[in-house]
């Protein structure tokens, strides 16, 4: 059944034991009742069929789920693969995505293959066309840090054996391998760390809300003061940051408020770029206590040096890399999560004390 027929949405699905087969276009001849040549043609945009019998063949490619195989010329025999993995994050030019990347590729060069990678954007609908462009092309399995809500879309592409690892974010809507780090306990050691000092007007700069990083990074940010019989400053937390210069802003319009925060727990490593030019700027780089989640290069050459809590990008990266290829090599067992320990690396900024008035 074509998965797009389906209202609402569609349970979460285990991926099919082995390496399922996938629809040809000898199958959708079958189905639809025509010759080789007429699907080729419909297949290709070519003219010279009927609207009838384009209709029964698309009918018949939706019904199998059948995509056309680009490298089929180089594919002579059943289950070939095609050395090519692909890869999807946020923006292949954050550093933890490099970083992740970059541990990928290392593993996959061991097993001469190529990774093809590409930035999201927190696009939802680049996403799909994206996947759908990969498996299109035939690659051997997936790595998907995604923007979308929901991963149904994948559902037909599990049962037919590609291999998907999720990494970042847990999938929603199939159940395939992920690897994250603990984001709840990350944030909370981060702003336990600020309220340990005395720091009581704590900022907090995050991400998307839809984001599940940067709902659990909220959530653990207000676990810390709630252990205490506290409450954040709801004013104080800025939520849907996109961009460093968002946070700068954002950072600067805190620091104005008649009762600024002493501290601030940034959510995501361009969210605490944002937040050092800010205090910069308003010279209080030693005077504003500053915890970022993600490390960052040169992060420890800062003035003063960035407390962070740092995610193990090397470990994240080897991790999908093992889990892929274990399931590109036949690894039929039931999905596994993987959740790492983030670490908080003192530098520093996280370590800046209130003033005494407010102590």
């Amino acid at each position: 059944m074509n998965v797009t027929s389906l209202s609402g949405p569609s349970p979460p699905v285990r991926p099919a034991s082995g390496r399922g087969s996938r629809a040809t276009m000898r199958d959708v001849a079958a189905l639809a009742g025509v010759s080789l040549k007429t699907v080729s043609r419909v297949v290709n945009g070519e003219p010279g069929v009927s609207p009838d019998v384009r209709d029964r063949v698309r009918a018949a490619v939706g019904r199998l789920d059948y995509r056309p195989n680009l490298a089929a010329s180089n594919l002579r025999r059943t289950g070939a693969r095609t050395g090519l993995v692909g890869a999807l994050v946020q923006d292949l030019s954050n550093s933890f995505s490099a970083g992740l990347l970059r541990a990928l590729e290392d593993a996959a060069r061991r097993r001469s293959t190529a990774v093809l990678a590409a930035s999201l954007d927190e696009e939802a609908e680049r996403e799909e066309a994206l996947v759908h462009d990969l498996v299109t092309r035939r690659v051997d399995g997936l790595v998907l840090m995604p923007a979308s809500e929901r991963q149904d879309y994948l559902v037909a592409e599990l049962r037919t054996g590609t291999p998907a690892v999720f990494v970042d974010r847990p999938p929603r809507g199939v159940d395939a391998d992920s690897v994250r780090v603990d984001n709840v306990e990350g944030s909370r050691a981060a702003t336990e760390h600020l309220l340990d000092l005395g720091h009581r007007r704590v900022a907090a700069l995050l991400d998307i809300e839809t984001i599940p990083t940067a709902e659990e990074r909220r959530a653990g940010f207000t676990a810390a003061f709630t252990a205490r019989g506290l409450r954040p400053d709801p004013r104080l937390v800025v939520p849907n940051l996109r961009s460093t210069d968002e946070a700068t802003e954002v950072m600067h319009a805190l620091l104005a408020l008649d009762d600024p925060p002493t501290a601030v727990f940034t959510g995501r490593n361009i969210l605490s770029a944002g937040a050092v030019r800010a205090l910069a700027e308003r010279g209080l780089r030693r005077e504003v206590a500053l915890v970022g989640f993600d490390d960052f290069p040169l992060a420890d050459l800062l003035d003063p040096p960035l407390t962070v809590i740092r995610q193990d990008v090397q470990r994240i990266g080897a991790t999908v890399a093992d889990l892929l290829f274990e399931r590109i090599d036949g690894d039929t067992s039931p999905p596994r999560h993987v959740v790492i320990e983030p670490t908080l690396v003192a530098r520093g900024s996280g370590e800046i004390p209130p003033p005494p008035r407010t102590r």
